[in-house]
């Protein structure tokens, strides 16, 4: 009599319970490509494949996870800037240099979440006053540079105006290019921005 065959059935693996740092990067992917509305737990739920109540574990509601992703924003965009303004820097050039390495390199630094919670401000007083203040410290930090360097208050400020918009401009375009080609313009970029001007005898000064 043959012994019966046997089947190997496929032993099922126990789904991992998500962890909060899993909902907080599928909150923000959502919010970097459709915004702040679009955080929803349903969706969130749905996109992870799990129920509400795996949220509810981690999270007290909506409003926890968004703080989260403001947390997020501010680690990697605000406080490098900090940092930055707690050195005390007395070489302008070398602060000018850093600042544009924060946002080139990117590394924590996320234009896309930069971009996203500046549109999320604009729901959002509290949040337009926190952005407000961020940008301040940036252009102020530009406006230090130029000092440094040796350049007058006004054109100082001026220089750290036309920078400061640049970046924000390119990152509202959404405008990419190659790291290879940016980096071969980078120095190109910083002839520009740093160098002397056309003096026009016919400008009037403040």
């Amino acid at each position: 009599m043959s012994e019966p065959v046997k089947t190997d059935k496929p032993t099922r693996v126990p789904r991992k319970n998500l962890s909060r740092d899993a909902w907080v990067a599928a909150a923000r992917k959502v919010l970097e490509k459709r915004g702040i509305a679009e955080v929803k737990i349903d969706g969130l739920a749905r996109k992870l494949k799990v129920t509400r109540g795996s949220f509810y574990f981690h999270f007290k509601s909506l409003k926890d996870l968004h703080e989260e992703l403001l947390n997020e924003w501010r680690r990697a965009n605000c406080a490098p800037f900090h940092a930055l303004s707690d050195a005390n820097y007395d070489d302008g050039l070398q602060l000018f240099t850093d600042i544009v390495h924060v946002w080139v390199d990117e590394a924590p630094f996320s234009p896309a979440l930069d971009l996203a919670t500046r549109d999320w401000s604009r729901t959002s007083k509290a949040l337009a006053g926190e952005v407000e203040e961020n940008d301040n410290l940036r252009m102020d930090l530009l406006t230090q540079a130029f000092q440094k360097m040796g350049y007058d208050q006004d054109e100082s400020i001026v220089r750290a105006r036309i920078t400061y918009f640049h970046q924000i401009g390119q990152y509202a375009l959404s405008f990419k290019e190659p790291r290879d080609i940016r980096e071969q313009y980078q120095p190109l970029f910083g002839s520009v921005l740093l160098g002397p001007l056309v003096r026009d005898p016919n400008l009037k000064k403040r």
